[in-house]
């Protein structure tokens, strides 16, 4: 395995998945031969540099990896996706010394990284005590924290003024007092480890805090986000792409002629074929706007501390663009496949509507409604968006 290449591993990785993937969906709850398999594949390395063993890879491989993987189980790409939001938490937030402690010891000894990052849950307290903070409370829609080795974990510093301000660290998942819920129950996503994490006299050290509640964030640092809503642009993407394949081969293979229909083939019906075309112009501007916001955030890195307000800004556009017509590649076409395939692919044991259960879930991350909002500001007002959470 170690001598495959990138793409050999991801595939090997991703036929795997799909496997299983509909009796899993099935089943929900935790992964966990199937987290072993990502673990042993190698690519939970991908970001990490080649100095510290990693595989060095750049954004748009990256990107290329989570999209096939999500094509093949888009909840197990959420986790692995979110894996890689984490370590470049480190790569953008961590100083030159934590980064030579966390990225060695993350590939060497094969960590899975977990969140606990949510900005939405302002349950998680952090209070200040002796060479550290002191963490009391929760944070629900922890991806990825059940089995997690790590995980990154965001808390509200409250002051004596009434203001609040936010501190994020990074803790070992077993530290003491840390207890992983996994109590996840949406209809779709159902095996991201998407729980809660609860939080009892959790001390975290004062050395691993990687941004402090008086940190000011360059445009650099606001990447994050970037990555973040890029990831689920090409969770959406794979999705729909898997949907469209999933289709094709059983309108091909299947399917029966229409009832009073102009073909004794259905895939030889011309208003078939229409619709086919045009759920794939559905898919294809979202993956050539994917892969310029990938090419794009390569670029904003490679400039280093360089970037400014201004170019960030710009990406931000560029990322709100890829995610809404990803978006809407995944709920329609996942959708409007069924109008095609008819009664025979509603049957539970194809699973085809998973990848409708999935898109649904996941796009209600954030609203896209702020995305169209944002986009359609800096075309109307020549307005960048400005740096959230979520933008």
């Amino acid at each position: 395995m170690c001598s495959a290449s990138i793409d050999e591993r991801t595939e090997q990785l991703a036929r795997r998945l799909e496997a299983t993937a509909v009796e899993r969906d099935r089943r929900g709850g935790h992964a966990a031969d199937e987290r072993q398999a990502i673990r042993d594949s190698g690519l939970l390395g991908l970001l990490i540099p080649r100095e510290a063993g990693g595989l060095g890879a750049d954004w748009p491989t990256l990107y290329r990896v989570v999209r096939r993987l999500a094509q093949a189980d888009s909840a197990l790409a959420h986790v692995f996706a979110f894996h890689h939001l984490q370590v470049a938490t480190v790569l953008l937030w961590g100083t030159p010394a934590q980064q030579r402690v966390l990225l060695p010891r993350s590939q060497a000894e094969g960590w899975f990284w977990g969140n606990a990052l949510n900005p939405q849950d302002t349950r998680l307290v952090a209070t200040p005590v002796a060479d550290g903070w002191q963490l009391n409370g929760a944070k629900s829609y922890a991806s990825g924290s059940v089995g997690a080795d790590r995980l990154v974990v965001g808390a509200l510093v409250h002051g004596a003024d009434g203001s609040s301000t936010r501190l994020v660290g990074h803790l070992p998942t077993r530290a003491p007092g840390v207890v992983v819920q996994p109590d996840w129950d949406a209809f779709g996503q159902r095996q991201t480890d998407s729980g809660q994490v609860h939080f009892h006299d959790v001390f975290l050290p004062a050395r691993d805090v990687l941004q402090g509640p008086s940190h000011v964030p360059t445009p650099r640092a606001t990447l994050r986000t970037l990555v973040s809503q890029l990831i689920m642009a090409n969770l959406y993407l794979g999705i729909g792409q898997a949907a469209f394949e999933a289709a094709r081969r059983y309108t091909l293979e299947k399917s029966r002629p229409w009832p009073q229909g102009s073909t004794a083939r259905l895939a030889e019906e011309p208003q078939l074929q229409q619709r086919y075309g045009e759920l794939w112009l559905l898919i294809r501007p979202a993956e050539l706007a994917c892969d310029a916001a990938a090419l794009a955030l390569q670029a904003a890195f490679d400039g280093g501390d360089a970037l400014t307000a201004e170019h960030r800004g710009a990406l931000a556009g560029r990322v709100a663009e890829a995610k809404v017509l990803a978006h809407r590649a995944g709920i329609e076409v996942s959708s409007q496949i069924f109008e095609l395939t008819g009664a025979g692919a509603t049957s539970t044991r194809l699973g085809l509507d998973r990848f409708w259960r999935n898109a649904r879930v996941h796009t209600l991350h954030d609203p896209v409604d702020l995305k169209l909002r944002d986009i359609g500001r800096h075309r109307l007002l020549g307005q960048l968006p400005e740096p959230t959470s979520y933008s």
